[in-house]
């Protein structure tokens, strides 16, 4: 087993645990970001999601404001912004403003999903259904990077074109990569020529042929990137870090599940281990099956393994490790200890 450096980066979706509020759940992630960047971690990635109690992430860029203020060297960026939830121009605008206050440390991932239920994806959208949004969505995402441009862009209208920019006098504009976990995203990031990234924490499957499809039809200029996603509970042993994940793996049983185990926190250790899971384990299994679980040693060949099994330079770990009812609440022991053993592990340490 190869003990090369290897760039670890880290997913948050700034989870909400029971009896926990949404201004601690925050804080708890801004140390965990602060305590990546001190470590050596490349890149801290905050997803989109709408409409539940177990998850704080709603606004990326409102969070990456925050966690780049925090931080000194680490990039922080999107994993991803929901980009039929909102306006191309919009977008642009908010990425433009967090480069300028943060050059060169400031990532644009971009999604396809909704983030949240039928719904609300709807609210979001202002009553435009899926099939239209995502019929437009190379589209809109060639506009994000247009409008981001120093130069901006025209806009046609009628006989006239009419100049946009995202900001008054950008310098640069943030790299965008397209995220996703299925062939789409995956063909569309390589006639693009975008770095892209596949959700192997999502099921585990279809990953090598995801980035094969990339590989294979990506158009330049430059040459491919890309990376992977996992979750990880790093503990002191397999036993106790299967412990430690079964919160998450309520909270994704519950998601599955109808009625209002959607509409709830993320349980405490003890509670997780009192309560069946709402759907049958069996039907769950090929979900936690991708899992790195166990102590800092094992899920860092864990990831080793990831990065070779799947030719990738760069891993980025989702720390799903949950809280036992008598910790701070402003505090993720068990999200803080797994990134940081990896890190220890796996990457060269910052100078300076």
């Amino acid at each position: 087993m190869t003990s090369a450096p290897l760039a670890l980066s880290v997913l948050d979706l700034v989870p909400v645990r029971t009896g926990q509020t949404t201004g601690q759940a925050l804080t708890a992630s801004r140390t965990l970001a602060q305590q990546a960047d001190e470590a050596g971690v490349r890149r801290y990635w905050v997803a989109e999601h709408h409409n539940g109690r177990s998850v704080a992430s709603t606004s990326p860029p409102v969070i990456i404001a925050m966690l780049a203020a925090a931080t000194r060297r680490i990039r922080v960026g999107s994993g991803g912004v929901m980009l039929p939830n909102h306006a191309a121009l919009a977008v642009a605008e908010q990425f433009a403003l967090l480069e300028a206050a943060h050059p060169g440390r400031i990532d644009l991932g971009i999604g396809r999903a909704p983030g949240t239920d039928p719904v609300t994806a709807w609210a979001l959208r202002g009553g435009a259904t899926d099939q239209e949004v995502v019929q437009h969505f190379p589209d809109y995402v060639q506009q994000v990077m247009a409008f981001m441009a120093p130069e901006g862009a025209a806009v046609q209208i009628g006989p006239r074109q009419h100049p946009v920019v995202a900001t008054p006098a950008a310098v640069a504009a943030p790299p965008v990569w397209l995220l996703g976990s299925s062939d789409y995203s995956a063909r569309l990031a390589g006639q693009l020529g975008l770095p892209y990234v596949f959700a192997h924490h999502f099921s585990g499957h279809g990953t090598a042929e995801a980035l094969e499809l990339y590989r294979s039809t990506f158009a330049g200029p430059g040459e491919p990137r890309t990376f992977l996603t996992v979750n990880a509970v790093v503990a002191d042993s397999e036993e106790e870090a299967r412990r430690l994940a079964l919160p998450f793996q309520h909270m994704m049983a519950s998601l599955r599940a109808p009625g209002p185990m959607r509409q709830r926190p993320i349980l405490t250790v003890e509670q997780a281990l009192e309560e069946p899971l709402p759907i049958p384990e069996p039907d769950f299994a090929a979900v936690t099956r991708p899992w790195l679980l166990g102590t800092a040693d094992e899920v860092a060949d864990g990831v080793r393994d990831l990065a070779a099994t799947f030719d990738v330079d760069e891993v980025m770990v989702q720390p799903i490790g949950g809280s036992w009812a008598d910790e701070a609440l402003d505090r993720g022991l068990s999200r803080e200890r797994t990134v940081t053993e990896l890190s220890a592990r796996l990457v060269a340490q910052p100078v300076g």
